[in-house]
Protein backbone atom coordinates (compact mmCIF):
# COMPACT_ATOMS: atom_id res chain seq x y z
CA UNK A 1 0.00 0.00 0.00
CA UNK A 2 1.47 3.36 -1.27
CA UNK A 3 0.70 6.28 1.76
CA UNK A 4 3.55 8.47 0.63
CA UNK A 5 4.55 11.17 3.44
CA UNK A 6 4.52 14.06 1.63
CA UNK A 7 0.91 14.31 1.55
CA UNK A 8 -2.18 14.80 3.78
CA UNK A 9 -5.12 12.85 4.12
CA UNK A 10 -8.51 12.69 4.61
CA UNK A 11 -11.18 10.55 6.64
CA UNK A 12 -12.58 10.00 2.79
CA UNK A 13 -9.61 8.69 1.31
CA UNK A 14 -8.75 12.07 -0.56
CA UNK A 15 -4.61 13.07 -1.15
CA UNK A 16 -3.66 16.29 -0.58
CA UNK A 17 -0.70 17.81 -1.70
CA UNK A 18 -0.02 21.34 -0.87
CA UNK A 19 1.85 23.99 -2.68
CA UNK A 20 1.98 27.31 -1.30
CA UNK A 21 -1.95 28.21 -1.36
CA UNK A 22 -3.37 25.42 -3.80
CA UNK A 23 -4.03 21.86 -3.26
CA UNK A 24 -3.76 19.10 -5.45
CA UNK A 25 -6.68 16.58 -4.19
CA UNK A 26 -7.05 12.83 -5.59
CA UNK A 27 -8.09 9.52 -4.07
CA UNK A 28 -5.54 7.50 -2.43
CA UNK A 29 -4.25 4.22 -3.52
CA UNK A 30 -6.35 2.47 -0.66
CA UNK A 31 -9.35 3.81 -2.46
CA UNK A 32 -9.03 2.80 -5.89
CA UNK A 33 -8.06 -0.34 -4.74
CA UNK A 34 -11.07 -0.65 -2.45
CA UNK A 35 -13.18 0.73 -5.59
CA UNK A 36 -12.14 -1.38 -8.20
CA UNK A 37 -10.93 -0.41 -11.41
CA UNK A 38 -12.68 3.21 -12.35
CA UNK A 39 -14.85 3.59 -15.03
CA UNK A 40 -15.60 7.54 -15.05
CA UNK A 41 -14.87 10.38 -13.16
CA UNK A 42 -17.29 12.96 -13.04
CA UNK A 43 -16.11 16.71 -11.63
CA UNK A 44 -18.50 19.63 -13.11
CA UNK A 45 -17.17 21.89 -9.91
CA UNK A 46 -14.60 24.00 -12.03
CA UNK A 47 -14.29 27.46 -11.09
CA UNK A 48 -16.91 26.91 -7.70
CA UNK A 49 -16.31 28.16 -4.80
CA UNK A 50 -17.06 25.37 -1.69
CA UNK A 51 -17.06 24.32 1.31
CA UNK A 52 -14.39 22.23 3.27
CA UNK A 53 -16.24 18.19 3.20
CA UNK A 54 -18.49 19.29 0.12
CA UNK A 55 -19.11 17.16 -3.02
CA UNK A 56 -16.74 17.99 -5.52
CA UNK A 57 -17.52 15.00 -7.91
CA UNK A 58 -18.22 11.61 -8.34
CA UNK A 59 -15.82 8.65 -8.96
CA UNK A 60 -17.75 5.42 -10.84
CA UNK A 61 -15.91 1.98 -10.90
CA UNK A 62 -17.59 -1.47 -11.87
CA UNK A 63 -19.80 -1.70 -9.08
CA UNK A 64 -20.11 1.10 -7.46
CA UNK A 65 -20.18 5.10 -7.48
CA UNK A 66 -18.59 7.60 -4.77
CA UNK A 67 -18.96 10.95 -3.72
CA UNK A 68 -15.27 13.16 -3.88
CA UNK A 69 -15.09 15.80 -0.97
CA UNK A 70 -13.48 18.47 -0.62
CA UNK A 71 -10.27 18.42 2.27
CA UNK A 72 -10.19 21.98 2.23
CA UNK A 73 -12.97 25.48 1.78
CA UNK A 74 -11.52 26.78 -1.94
CA UNK A 75 -12.16 27.36 -5.30
CA UNK A 76 -11.99 24.59 -7.85
CA UNK A 77 -9.33 26.18 -10.29
CA UNK A 78 -8.22 23.46 -12.29
CA UNK A 79 -9.35 20.11 -13.24
CA UNK A 80 -7.83 16.87 -14.72
CA UNK A 81 -8.84 16.39 -18.26
CA UNK A 82 -7.08 13.34 -19.37
CA UNK A 83 -9.41 11.35 -16.84
CA UNK A 84 -11.86 12.50 -18.83
CA UNK A 85 -10.89 10.07 -21.46
CA UNK A 86 -8.52 7.91 -19.30
CA UNK A 87 -10.04 7.53 -15.79
CA UNK A 88 -8.16 4.32 -15.31
CA UNK A 89 -5.06 6.64 -14.42
CA UNK A 90 -6.62 6.69 -11.01
CA UNK A 91 -6.22 2.94 -10.90
CA UNK A 92 -2.71 3.20 -12.59
CA UNK A 93 -1.07 6.55 -10.76
CA UNK A 94 -3.60 7.35 -8.07
CA UNK A 95 -0.67 9.89 -6.51
CA UNK A 96 0.38 11.36 -10.09
CA UNK A 97 -1.69 11.15 -13.39
CA UNK A 98 -4.68 10.57 -11.29
CA UNK A 99 -4.80 13.30 -9.26
CA UNK A 100 -8.42 15.16 -10.37
CA UNK A 101 -8.91 18.83 -9.01
CA UNK A 102 -6.66 21.66 -7.63
CA UNK A 103 -7.69 24.00 -5.00
CA UNK A 104 -7.00 28.00 -4.45
CA UNK A 105 -7.40 27.30 -0.47
CA UNK A 106 -9.70 29.78 1.36
CA UNK A 107 -8.01 28.76 4.62
CA UNK A 108 -5.01 27.29 4.17
CA UNK A 109 -4.92 26.58 7.92
CA UNK A 110 -7.67 24.25 7.21
CA UNK A 111 -4.90 22.33 5.73
CA UNK A 112 -3.22 21.82 9.78
CA UNK A 113 -6.78 19.01 10.53
CA UNK A 114 -5.74 16.92 7.81
CA UNK A 115 -4.05 13.92 8.35
CA UNK A 116 -0.71 12.72 8.16
CA UNK A 117 0.68 9.59 6.08
CA UNK A 118 1.14 7.99 9.87
CA UNK A 119 -2.33 8.87 11.14
CA UNK A 120 -3.79 8.16 7.61
CA UNK A 121 -2.43 4.08 7.76
CA UNK A 122 -3.85 4.30 11.39
CA UNK A 123 -7.20 4.91 9.80
CA UNK A 124 -7.17 2.11 7.41
CA UNK A 125 -5.49 -0.70 10.05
Amino acid sequence: MNIPENLKFTKDHEWVKIDGGVATVGITDFAQNELGDIVFVEIETEDEDLEKEEVFGTIEAVKTVSDLYMPVSGKIIEVNEELENEPEKVNKEPYDGGWMVKIEMADPDQAEDLLSAAQYKELIG
